[in-house]
């Protein structure tokens, strides 16, 4: 009975956000509610759980999250996401144009959510193709492989990060093996697999082909851009990197964790970037805090709809309903990696949602990481590789590869739902490869 309650719970999930549009929150809510007082809980307990679902999964992320749009403003409103990918296309030339901006894609995909990296960054693809001549799907992909690799893979972007906390994951280890399996499925889904698809072309509308771009004097020089940008994953993967090599009674081992805490991380780095590419470039304090105060208002909703997902986490583990799945999935001979790479991929087919299908999932698969003794960091990352499969009609990002590349609907789907397979299967065999030695 615990395990139809689920069933159809989230399959009603589904139907109130796919079929009737209903906001994620709401939806998670309701569902909260329905599997709650279903599973048999007192009707005060079942918004205590809510409550404390909420509360623990957002008591760990607001400041990363928050920090993270902070840190992603100010990377774009300065330009450095400009320079990064300028410097880089002038780097590599022609024949390496791929591996440019997947270089970029990846280095701006990391501090910035990926609608505003893709909106960022694909005014200068368009560029690039129209002044070199190439295919725009040969240029624009592989930036979107990168992107899309770092929003499902690597925190602090918010399902990755989400799910760690809920899973009891160390950050610092989700990051750097996430990295591990990125760069395979990037290359796979991005630079090879778009060799395959030259013959489809793209024709976006002209206005993308005029974006404002800064001058040069107007950005910050290549080296503040990139070390500006990717300080919270220096700070964190140099801390857990060195902790794992220095003895229990080293004198600065506290600090060093202490700084590569994400939370810390993601502060200093924040507040590096207010000098490195505000302060120092003449702007003035009330124009910089205008801006990361708009960045914050921008993942007002992401905020909730992690928290919608982590209440529903919390009633499944209240009701029991988590004990009654672990129990009947303990001894099933599935991987508890493939599992929850499954479970995340068919509800993505669903929903559409790469951050609720992983959400989601997690909650689900939650007590498998006690009672199998997976690695909970990979465990994340079999989740995230999962969230990404197939995405088709249902989802955002689909929608804004076709109507930015200006793309048939048979063509998107051989090349933007292909690519984000392509990850999807790629970072599962990079899981179940790391699995063996870890």
């Amino acid at each position: 009975m615990p395990l139809i309650i689920v069933i159809i719970g989230i399959i009603l999930l589904l139907v109130l956000i796919a079929v009737f549009k209903l906001n994620a929150f709401i939806a998670f809510v309701i569902i909260c509610l329905f599997v709650g007082i279903v599973g048999g809980m007192e009707l005060q307990a079942v918004i205590n759980s809510i409550q404390l679902g909420i509360g623990n999964t957002l008591g760990f992320l607001v400041m990363i999250l928050g920090f993270g749009s902070m840190l992603g403003k100010l990377v774009a409103d300065s330009g450095a996401a400009q320079r990064i990918t300028s410097r880089l296309v002038d780097s590599f030339g022609i024949k390496n144009i791929q591996w440019a901006v997947v270089l970029a894609g990846f280095i701006v995909g990391i501090p910035m959510f990926y609608s505003v990296g893709f909106v960022i960054l694909i005014p200068l693809v368009f560029t690039v193709a129209a002044s070199t001549g190439l295919p725009l799907i040969y240029v624009g992909l592989p930036m979107l492989a990168s992107l899309s690799v770092t929003h499902g893979f690597l925190p602090p972007h918010p399902a990755p990060t989400a799910i760690s906390g809920m899973f009891g994951a160390d950050i610092g280890k989700t990051l750097v093996y996430g990295i591990i399996i990125a760069i395979p499925a990037i290359i796979v889904a991005g630079p090879l697999f778009t060799r395959t698809i030259k013959n489809v072309e793209a024709t976006p509308l002209k206005e993308f082909y005029n974006p404002i771009l800064l001058k040069d004097e107007e950005m910050p020089g290549m080296w503040t851009s990139i070390i500006s940008a990717l300080l919270p994953v220096i700070l964190i993967g140099f801390s857990t990197i060195l902790v794992g090599f220095i003895p229990n009674d080293f004198a600065l081992k506290p600090i060093i964790e202490f700084i590569g805490n994400p939370v810390i991380a993601m502060l200093i780095s924040v507040l590096v970037a207010i000098y490195t590419l505000g302060l120092a470039r003449g702007k003035k304090m009330t124009e910089i805090m205008d801006s990361i105060t708009t960045a914050i208002s921008s993942i007002t909703m992401i905020l909730l709809i992690i928290a919608g997902a982590g209440a529903l986490k919390q009633i499944l583990i209240d009701s029991g309903v988590s004990n009654y799945i672990a129990e009947m999935l303990v001894d099933s001979s599935i991987s508890p990696l493939i599992l929850a790479w499954l479970i995340a991929t068919v509800i993505r087919v669903c929903v559409g949602s790469a951050t609720v299908a992983g959400l989601t999932a997690a909650g689900i698969i939650l007590p498998l990481i006690s009672s199998t003794g997976a690695s909970p960091e990979l465990m994340v990352l079999a989740i995230g590789a999962g969230s990404l499969m197939l995405s088709h009609v249902n989802d955002g990002g689909f929608w804004m590869f076709k109507e930015y590349f200006n793309l048939s609907l048979k063509d998107t789907l051989r090349t933007w739902t292909v690519m984000e397979t392509t990850v999807g299967i790629m970072g599962l065999i990079g899981v179940l490869i790391l699995n063996t030695f870890i």
